[in-house]
Formats: structure tokens, sequence, C-alpha cells
């Protein structure tokens, strides 16, 4: 029978950048300015760090962004209106820096998977290992992680680059993401030395 001692492989795989994707989710809206930035503000800069040290590398950045449609979808009678499709809340931060290099994902449910094209992409940019950040940790990123967990790949968290601000604690969801995804939690500081290992080796 299964119990807590049960879980002890974890997260055993080796992050291979050369087939990585940093995928940011629902880092939007000028975070700065907003009544949550003395919780988003911080991750969110954290998350450009990344985007620009991937762009470095050319590692895939996807963006995954709310994009709902106003009196239809379900999750705005749970939330209330957010996220509005074309609406300046539904754009990434201004305080990440986008490239027509990167790809944007529209999506009007928690998991960046679900009714989207984020799988066929990752498959045509042959990836096997998500780098996740954005908010919220319990919920769009948690979702985001099943899935990608379900459709077998390999998945990174970056603590320091999510935030939880709606459900629940951060450490909690993280250590769910941990146990139950085999998510490794690597800070940013660690994937910027990873990539910045690899650049010079390049």
């Amino acid at each position: 029978m299964l119990d807590k001692s049960s879980n002890t492989k974890g997260a055993d795989f080796e992050i291979d950048l050369k087939s990585s994707a940093l995928v940011v989710i629902d880092e939007l809206g000028d975070v700065e300015s907003g009544q949550l930035s003395d919780v988003l503000l911080a991750p969110t800069l954290q998350t450009a760090r990344l985007v620009d040290a991937a762009h470095n590398v050319k590692m895939p950045v996807i963006y995954t962004n709310d994009a709902h449609i106003p009196g239809i979808d379900r999750e705005l009678l749970l939330w209330g209106e957010h996220g509005i499709a074309g609406s300046a809340e539904a754009q990434v931060s201004p305080q990440i820096n986008v490239c027509e290099s990167d790809y944007i994902i529209e999506k009007r449910r928690y998991s960046a998977f679900f009714q989207t094209s984020l799988r066929l992409l990752l498959d045509e940019l042959e990836v096997g290992t998500l780098i996740l950040v954005g908010f919220d940790t319990n919920i769009c990123v948690r979702h985001t992680a099943a899935d990608a967990y379900f459709n077998n790949f390999n998945i990174v968290v970056v603590p320091d680059a999510t935030a939880t601000f709606l459900v629940g604690e951060q450490a909690e969801g993280l250590e769910y993401m941990q146990k139950c995804y085999a998510a490794k939690l690597l800070n940013t500081d660690d994937i910027i030395n990873l990539i910045e290992k690899k650049s010079t080796n390049l």
C-alpha cells in the first residue's frame, strides 16, 4: 500500500537545454503599476532575466496568455472579468522583453495545453523539457504542469519566478508539483548558470 514514504524517486532527469523551452504562464499586464505589484513584480523581473538568457542561446520562449471571451468562458464565472482577449491586461507584461522569434499561445482555461496548439508547437520544436514560470502557482502553473506530466514532458518549475495570490500557499503548490509531477525546482540563478555554461561551450 502507498504511503508518504513511497515517493522516493522524484525528478531524476538531466536537463537538456537543447530540447528545453521556457513557458511563461499568464505574466500579463503592467505589474509594476498593478494592485498586486508587491507579489508579482519580483517574480516577473526574474522571468525577464530568464527570457533574456533563453534568447541568448536561442531556447524557445513560449508565452501562454489568458484570452477570455466575455459572456462565454466559464472561468469568468468563478473569477470575474480578467484577461479579456485583445485587452492590455491580456498582453505580456512590459517588464519582459518579447522578441519576434518568441511564440504566443492564447488560452481560455487554466492549462496551457487545453484546447490550444501548445502540444503541436512543442512537438514541432522537438522539446522534451518545459521550464515553467508564471502565475498563479496553484492554478494555471499547476494545471499546465499536470498536462505536461500526462504528456510525458520533463518539468522544471522556477519558484522565484512564480507566485501564488489566489489559492493556497506557494510552498504547498511547489511541493505538489514536485511530488506528483516529478518537477525539478530550480531558482532563476540556477537555470541562468546552466544556460551560461552551455553558451560558453558553444
